[in-house]
């Protein structure tokens, strides 16, 4: 193996190393985040979100739900799909206190 591929390779997994705690924080930051709106009554369940969105999604085709993300600011879920036919991913956000969908982006 050469020194300059050792190299980027030893400096890529170390940039890994110190980011995947800040990352892992933001995670629990923001599901704590979620948990509180959900308990205040501000906006529905994460599962609730799912099963009224999801199955809208999948019904385009060849599409699989791979995973949520939560937008304190906009009070919204960012739901992560694939579509396995073309190839790409897709976003779709949606509002948290109606389930409703706001964006497809791919």
């Amino acid at each position: 193996m050469s020194k300059p591929f050792f190299s980027v390779v030893a400096g890529a997994a170390l940039a890994l190393g110190l980011a995947a705690p800040a990352l892992a924080e933001q995670s629990r930051g923001d599901q704590a985040s979620a948990r509180k709106e959900m308990r205040a009554g501000n906006v529905k369940t994460l599962r609730e979100i799912e099963r009224i969105v999801v199955p809208q999604i999948e019904r385009r085709g060849n599409v699989e739900y791979l995973t949520p993300e939560w937008d304190e600011v906009a009070r919204a879920y960012r739901l992560k799909f694939i579509d396995n036919a073309q190839g790409q991913v897709i976003w779709v956000d949606v509002d948290a206190r109606t389930a409703r969908i706001l964006r497809v982006s791919k």
